[in-house]
Order: structure tokens, then sequence, then C-alpha cells
């Protein structure tokens, strides 16, 4: 067993930090020490009476002692690994990134990585990021950085841009999803019991929650094309009824895969993240939250995200009464690779700064690709090549981060607005565009009140 030290800023999490004890758990090779730091210290608490039942389950074969750290130095002090999954600030902070918007006649089914919602989301995360890595980079400068925190590229670029030698990559189980449709349509094309997700083999190009598939293999088969001819003609009705279950059962987070099959008849790529990540980077599935609803997709309300925040305690009780799983996240599999305890490396989607995987992204963006995970390193696969349109929306993605991450690190709201502007959900008018920026920008600004 290898013995590590990873210490979970964020550890009070009611989701990400029980999936990765859960993982740790789990692991054949993994032992040591997780500490949880949480500026909540009452939830990270929780979190480790839980972590005694986690870890003490007979079908636990990774040993980890769990601590509660309240000071984020002391919780870094020696960490080999430090994993962030945070909300910049209370849940009701996401008034400010999915109603106000909605005011000027914008929704966002998600509203956490692009669109106002996320840009609002990113004012207040990088600030937050930057002061981590400082931290880090101050206390354990070798340790790898695993960030889930949304906006994923957002909040890795201000890992970078604060520290540049800080060995940081953000993951994000998107592509996961895509994945496993994919095994869905191969069990059923091919009459086959179903494949597990690490058959399909995917090549991936884009940014976080708007990347592309330009090739899909299953047992060296390519499978691309096949899949695009046998796609059905879109059927409505369907969906709309799909739309409004979803609505009355609270299923926010399914989808049919519509949007990125859509994608894929149009320019020859299949979207490779979720329907409600994607149709936030093309206004046209998202004119309306009738509109997103005839694609099977519905709008993730405000009110239950605050209210699915009170029932954190029913979620770890829910987890306690369980069996002990892989959560399918593989930031513990990264973790066993770049350790040395993994008898192979581990081939997953990375988000880190362009060093030319992305032929046509500018060097230095965020960008997200396949990497090769071994030993104290993360190499990058170089991405498919896109469409000319589709590099066209991709890019202007790139350039909002660009200028909206530029703005706050130099606290320069000319530079965060022109961003903001050309971002493509906010087609309003000009003085529209202005009056939802301000509006924004006050409510942001009353928070540090």
């Amino acid at each position: 067993m290898k013995n590590v030290k990873i210490a979970y800023i964020g550890g009070g999490s009611q989701q990400w930090a029980l999936h990765l004890m859960a993982d740790l758990a789990l692991s054949k090779t993994l032992s040591g020490s997780l500490v949880l730091y949480d500026i909540n210290n009452e939830a990270a608490e929780k979190n480790k009476e839980v972590s005694k039942h986690i870890f003490s389950r007979p079908e636990a074969t990774g040993k980890f002692e769990v601590e509660v750290e309240a000071d984020l130095d002391r919780a870094l002090a020696g960490a080999d690994f430090v994993v962030i999954s945070i909300e910049p600030g209370p849940t009701e902070n996401r008034f400010i990134d999915l109603k106000i918007p909605e005011k000027y006649g914008i929704y966002q089914s998600v509203g956490d990585t692009t669109g106002p919602g996320g840009i609002a989301r990113a004012i207040r995360s990088i600030p937050v990021m930057a002061d981590f890595a400082n931290h880090i980079m101050d206390v354990c400068p070798d340790a790898w950085v695993i960030n889930y925190t949304n906006p994923m590229a957002w909040c890795t670029a201000a890992l970078v841009a604060a520290q540049p030698n800080i060995k940081a990559v953000g993951c994000c189980h998107e592509v996961f999803h895509t994945q496993e449709m994919l095994c869905k349509w191969v069990s059923e094309h091919y009459d086959v019991p179903l494949p597990a997700r690490h058959d399909i083999k995917l090549d991936i190009a884009g940014v976080n929650h708007f990347t592309f598939a330009t090739g899909a293999q299953w047992n060296g088969k390519d499978i691309f094309e096949e899949f695009k001819s046998a796609m059905k003609p879109l059927d409505v009705d369907t969906l709309k009824a799909n739309a409004a279950n979803r609505t009355k059962e609270e299923l926010w987070f399914d989808s049919d895969f519509e949007i990125a099959k859509d994608l894929f008849k149009r320019f020859g790529v299949l979207g490779a993240a979720g329907d409600r990540h994607l149709a936030e980077f093309i206004p046209w599935y998202i004119t309306s939250g009738e509109e997103l609803n005839s694609w099977g997709v519905v709008l993730t309300p405000y009110e239950w995200r605050v209210k699915r925040q009170a029932t954190q305690d029913e979620a770890r009780q829910e987890f306690l009464d369980s069996d002990l799983k892989p959560s399918g996240e593989e930031g513990v599999l990264m973790i066993e690779a770049l350790s040395g305890a993994a008898d192979k490396p581990c081939r997953t989607q990375v988000n880190m700064p362009n060093t030319g995987q992305n032929n046509f992204a500018p060097l230095g963006s965020i960008v997200e690709s396949y990497g090769l995970v071994s030993e104290n390193k993360i190499e990058t696969v170089s991405c498919g090549i896109l469409p000319a349109a589709v590099q066209s929306l991709v890019s202007r993605n790139l350039t909002v981060q660009g200028l909206v991450l530029e703005g706050v690190m130099e606290n320069d709201k000319d530079k965060i607005f022109s961003g903001f502007m050309i971002d493509p959900l906010v087609s309003n008018s000009p003085r529209d565009c202005e009056a939802l920026f301000e509006e924004l920008w006050t409510a942001l600004e009353q928070l540090k009140d």
C-alpha cells in the first residue's frame, strides 16, 4: 500500500467528499491520512463521523485516518495531494447567477459554467482559488492539486494564473455520461451485453462542459459514423413529455442526449458533455424554457438548489444506509497513478493549460483533453481536429474566459464587462446588457459587506 496524505479543501461537502472517501476505502493500493478543511467546520466534522463508517466496513481495503483541521495551512502541511470541491459562498448566492438573468429573459439550465450565471460565479470563485494556490505553493509546493469546482475552466485557470508552477488539474465527469450513452447504444445495436464505460474509447476536444468527441471506438471498432447513421429523427412531442416528467419527478439532471446528437448532425462531431451544459454555450437551444423542454431538458430551479442544500444530514444518512460502491469518479485512480501505486497509467480527461494538445486554442488557456496519468506526471493527449464552425464556437468561449479571468485577477471591471458582453447567452440590447451587468455587479459587491 502506498501511504499518502490528502488535504481536502471543501471537506464538508455533502457529495464529493463522501464519494472520495468511498473510493479511497475501495482502493487496493492506497492508505494514509485524509484531512478535511472547510469554512463550515461543523459540516467537515459530520463527514468525519461518516468516514468512521466508511473505512470500518469489511470491504474497505484502503485504510485512512480522517481528521478535521480548521486552519488551511495546517491542513495542507505535508500533503501529497490537494483535492478542491467548494461552493463559493452559501447556495443562496446562486440567486444572483440564476434569478437576476431571468429578469432579462436569459434562461440557464445550470448557470455555473458560462452565461451570466457562470460569469457571476467565476467572479466569486477566482479570488478564492487564487488564494488557495498561494497557500498551496507556500506550504506543499510539490503536491498535485485536483480541482472539481465549477466553473471548472475558470477555477483551474485561477490556480495557474496565481501560481504558474502549481501542479493543478481539473476533473469532470460529464464525458463519462456520453460513454455510458454509447454503451447502451452498442448493447442495443449489436445485441451484446452492456459494455463497461471504459470499453468506449473517445477522442475529445474543447473546453469543459463544451467538449466534443471527434471519434469513438468500441473493442477496436470505429463506431462513430455508424452511430450517427443510426440516430433517429427528433421526436419533439416525446421529448416535451420527457421534460414534463423530469420536472414532476425533480429529475433535473436527466436528458436524452438530443442536443449532443443534434450537434453531431449539424457539425460532424458529437457533443460530449451533458445536454444541460451544452445548451448554455449555444443560445438557440435555450431561447426559453419551452424551447429547452423541446430537447428533453429542464431548467434546474434555484429554489430546489436551496432546498437540497438544507438536506445535507439526510444525504449523509442515505450514504450511511447504502452499500459501499465506487462513485464513478476517477480522482482516486489519478491519485493511485500519480503516487506510483498503480501498475499502469490512467487515461482520463483532464482540464489543463494548452501546451499544444489543442491545435487552435491559445497556448496557456485551459482546455479539456485526455491525459495519460503516471507517477508524478500527466501527459496530455493531442485532441482531434474540430470543424471550423465548432472551433469558432469554442474560441468565442475561450475569449470570454480569458477576458473575465484577467479582469478579475487585475480588478478591472471594464475588462470583465467586455467578456460578459460577448458571451453567447447575453444577446440583449446593449442597454439591457449593461443594466444586467450592473445589477449583477451590485449584488456581488453587496456580498463583500
